[in-house]
Order: structure tokens, then C-alpha cells, then sequence
């Protein structure tokens, strides 16, 4: 696990259970605290999480500061964020559809809505209904392997004549980018300017 998997681990385990010590962390990541210790420096410097008395808390109690993505922990500057709406009626910011997709998979059971933006038109829709389309030759300089959303089909369909890539639908969408994440950032798809939506 890469050092900013585990800063995310860390800070999904304090967001359900307030604080957590260095001892529980380093246990629970199978890590030496020494690792934990770096691990957390930065978080602390960014002000993500605080030292307490029985470990470490995050800094706002409850969720990441609003200017951060909830799952990559960078500053929320991409012009196609994601919105996760969780049962209990909080609200997750996410820089990008990459992050959305893995969040949502992470938090599944939590989710009452997630929301994406058309890359195309900049409209807001609902996440489960987009198409997604991945290994575009368009760079957006966010997180990779870089992911677009797209309202309906024929939209994805004319970006990718132009743009290249392949088209999943929500699940789909989920189900290659966990594969390529796991453990294999090199990763890509073999069926390149193919399609894997039902038609």
C-alpha cells in the first residue's frame, strides 16, 4: 500500500471513529509506527488532523476540510467534481469522477446519491446514469487513470471519435478502476476504442 492509500485508510477510519493512537493505526495497516509517524506528518502540516491526548483526530470533526477531496486529499480545483450524498445527509466533495468512483465503491452501503458534472455541457446528473469514458487522448491534469462523464451515450460516443478511449456505464466505470488502482498503476485497457455499454 502507497503512502497516500494509507493516508486515506487513516483519515475514512477517523471519519467514522473520531481518534484513533498511533499503536491502533500502525496494527490495523500492518506497519511499523515510525511508518504511521510519516504517514501522518502531512496530514498534519495540510491541518487534515490534529494530535490529541489518546492519538490523532481529525481536525474538523466529521469530515475533510470543504477545499479537499475526500478521497485524494487534494485541494478541489478540477472544473468536473463529483458529489457524494451519504444516507445520513452529508456531503463528500471529490475533485474528479476517478475519485467518485472509488469513494462511492468504498462507502457503497453509506450512498444515497452521487453527482457528476457532463464534461460536455457542464450539467449536473446523476452518477449511476452517466456514461464514463476512460483513456481519452485529453488531459485534464487531475488524478489518473483520468475519467470523463457524459449525460447520455451519442455524447460519449462523438467525444470518444474524436478523443478516443472506452465507454463503461456506472458499474463498469467502477469495476475497471478498482482493477487498474489495484496495485497496478500502469494498467491499461487492451480494448481500447472499443465500448463496454449494453446497446
Amino acid at each position: 500500500m502507497l503512502p497516500i492509500e494509507r493516508q486515506r485508510q487513516i483519515v475514512a477510519w477517523l471519519e467514522e471513529e473520531e481518534t484513533l493512537s498511533i499503536s491502533e493505526i500502525s496494527r490495523r495497516l500492518n506497519v511499523s509506527e515510525m511508518t504511521v509517524y510519516r504517514d501522518i506528518k502531512p496530514l498534519l502540516e495540510d491541518k487534515k488532523i490534529t494530535k490529541t491526548s489518546r492519538g490523532v483526530s481529525l481536525a474538523t470533526i466529521g469530515h475533510i476540510p470543504s477545499n479537499s477531496c475526500t478521497y485524494c486529499l487534494k485541494e478541489l480545483n478540477n472544473r468536473h467534481p463529483v458529489q457524494i450524498i451519504t444516507n445520513d445527509q452529508k456531503v463528500e466533495q471529490l475533485c474528479c469522477p476517478h475519485c467518485g468512483l472509488l469513494r462511492y465503491r468504498d462507502i457503497e452501503k453509506n450512498v444515497s446519491q452521487i453527482i457528476c458534472r457532463d464534461f460536455l455541457q457542464n450539467t449536473t446528473i446523476s452518477g449511476k446514469l452517466a456514461y464514463f469514458l476512460m483513456d481519452a487522448d485529453f488531459h485534464l491534469n487531475c488524478c489518473q487513470p483520468q475519467v470523463l462523464t457524459f449525460d447520455s451515450l451519442k455524447y460519449a460516443e462523438q467525444f470518444q471519435k474524436g478523443f478516443g478511449g472506452v465507454i463503461f456505464q456506472f458499474e463498469q466505470a467502477i469495476e475497471e478502476i478498482v482493477k487498474r488502482m489495484n496495485g497496478n498503476r500502469s494498467c491499461e485497457c487492451h480494448q481500447l476504442g472499443g465500448s463496454y455499454v449494453d446497446k
